[in-house]
């Protein structure tokens, strides 16, 4: 690997990691959000993952000349390839958290606290717990910690999956039988929903983490 290419590539993980981390910084403030609908918390959130749609676009900038200057082959374009598309995927589970505070701030207040302490607060805690091993990743290089990293998130992105359906069970049963328009609980889910997905984000940014160190198939 020529020295300004691994210059490059390392700068394209650095501003990677840097967006990612600013993800976990978001998610680890609207757990803390949840726990008493703080507004401040989850404004505070949302301004921890502003602009980012220039700084993907700045990572994506770099890497498409970086395939133009170095031509790069086998594990080194596996690498570039798997970069480009975690950066997408990171910019998505920013946009999920955006979606996810806009949402769930409109209807914090009509949540039973049982239900948030219950089904929401273990959820965003996968949540979190997903996101920030999939970005703790980024920097790993033993194949066998990267493995049980995989296996982490995957286990926390279950976790969410379990949990949503859940809440979903408990909100349409109680939608049922309540007198409220069916619209708030229809906010509420569309709300947490993307609290899931978040999780969902992570699982592919774990999985391109190991396909740059192993090959194989990419999966989404």
């Amino acid at each position: 690997m020529l020295p300004t290419f691994k210059t490059n590539l390392d700068e394209v993980k650095s501003k990677i990691t840097s967006i990612g981390e600013d993800l976990v910084k978001a998610n680890e403030l609207i757990l803390e959000a949840l726990k008493d609908c703080n507004q401040e918390l989850f404004n505070e959130a949302r301004n921890s993952i502003k602009n980012i749609t220039s700084r993907t676009d700045e990572i994506d900038n770099a890497i498409i000349k970086i395939l133009a200057l170095y031509t790069p082959e086998a594990k080194d374009l596996r690498r570039v390839v798997a970069y480009f598309k975690i950066t997408n995927e990171v910019a998505r589970a920013c946009s999920n958290t955006r979606s996810f505070i806009r949402g769930f701030t409109a209807v914090c207040n009509d949540l039973e606290i049982k239900t948030i302490n219950e089904y929401t607060l273990p959820m965003q805690a996968s949540t979190v717990k997903a996101i920030k091993t999939s970005i703790m990743m980024i920097n790993i290089d033993d194949t066998d910690e990267l493995q049980e990293m995989y296996e982490e998130v995957l286990i926390e992105e279950n976790k969410a999956d379990d949990l949503y359906e859940m809440i979903e069970r408990n909100l349409v049963s109680e939608a049922e039988n309540s007198a409220q328009s069916f619209e708030k609980f229809h906010k509420m889910l569309k709300a947490l929903r993307k609290s899931e997905k978040i999780a969902g984000r992570a699982i592919s940014v774990a999985n391109l983490l190991v396909y740059i160190k192993l090959g194989g198939t990419i999966h989404n």
